[in-house]
């Protein structure tokens, strides 16, 4: 029986490249590979902060856009929508029932949000239960995670054995699949992570060609008179040296080799000449999608379909070992 790997994207705004290293590329190389895959666009994670209705519908086509011209096949994975799913919500509340709240208080991204001002909801605090439904209802074996999801993946396998202990070896405790690229910073601010909301500092996956070379032209390195790489103490070139070789599949030694006697001025150019060349198939393929949403959705139907099928399955073991029917 093949094993099984689940993981979701989040709709909140355009893919840039740091959720491309940071978890696109790796379910995209996973289809490589004779595993079941499952990857939805999380809609109902997305629901934590302000939005507007006609907005998010907008980020939930976005998202299934830019996530299958960036390599999601919906040939090789069942790609769905999360909302559409009740199973996943059905889990999570058996599941929050054996979830203490001393557990979820703990969550480190969930006490950051809190720390930036954000004042927390409901949905917020039970955000890692929702999230250790969405891989249990498939029997994940393999979830990819960055560094950032290590907390929940191992919430979501205490969560697991709790209930298996107490109502007998239903669920799958699911091993982690770390991605090797570090983390993709703001080109403008590398001490803080690249993000939508410091656009100056982020390379969209639409970004076209000038746009990409102001942006690189202008990304943030140091005083240093020669191309290196040392995270802690020169974190801008850096970072500018993970993303080129993320995307050209060099390693970073050998980055530092071949530019050795080079100048920024030509270390950026070479590198936003890589991301140009990186981004055109992508950009490509998204305005083939922009231009047929209807088929995109049909996309989204049918996988949502064979989600349904295999979550509901799951669902009525869970609903019988806790004693529900």
């Amino acid at each position: 029986m093949l094993k099984t790997v689940v993981s979701g994207l989040k709709p909140t705004g355009e893919l840039h490249i740091g959720n491309y290293l940071g978890a696109v590329k790796q379910l995209v190389e996973l289809q490589k590979k004779n595993l079941r895959r499952l990857y939805f666009i999380a809609d109902y994670h997305s629901l934590t902060i302000p939005y507007s209705p006609k907005e998010k519908r907008g980020e939930i086509m976005g998202m299934a856009i830019d996530a299958m011209a960036a390599g999601l096949d919906p040939k090789k994975s069942i790609i769905f929508l999360q909302s559409h799913v009740p199973a996943h919500n059905n889990l999570a509340w058996i599941l929050s029932t054996l979830t203490s709240t001393g557990q979820l208080n703990r969550m480190v991204e969930y006490k950051e949000k809190v720390q930036e001002g954000r004042v927390p909801n409901a949905g917020l605090f039970g955000y890692p239960i929702l999230m250790a439904a969405d891989v249990l209802i498939y029997d994940a074996d393999f979830v990819p995670v960055g560094e950032d999801q290590r907390q929940h993946l191992e919430l979501t396998r205490d969560i697991a054995q709790l209930f298996n202990k107490r109502f007998g070896k239903t669920l799958t405790e699911p091993e982690a699949l770390h991605n090797q690229t570090p983390r993709i910073m703001s080109l403008n601010d590398p001490k803080k992570k690249m993000s939508k909301s410091i656009p100056a500092g982020c390379l969209f996956l639409s970004d076209p060609p000038d746009i990409v070379h102001r942006k690189i032209a202008s990304a943030q390195t140091d005083s240093h008179k020669t191309i290196g790489y040392d995270p802690r103490k020169r974190p801008g070139v850096s970072n500018l040296l993970s993303i080129y070789s993320g995307i050209s599949g060099r390693p970073i030694n050998e980055l530092v080799k071949k530019f050795r006697n080079s100048g920024y001025a030509e270390f950026k150019k070479a590198l936003a000449e890589e991301i140009i060349k990186f981004l055109k198939p992508i950009q490509q393929r998204r305005k083939k999608l922009l231009q047929n949403k209807a088929g995109v959705m049909r996309t989204l139907e049918a996988g949502t379909k064979t989600a349904n099928r295999i979550a509901e399955k799951k669902l009525a073991d869970v609903k019988r070992a806790a004693g529900l029917i």
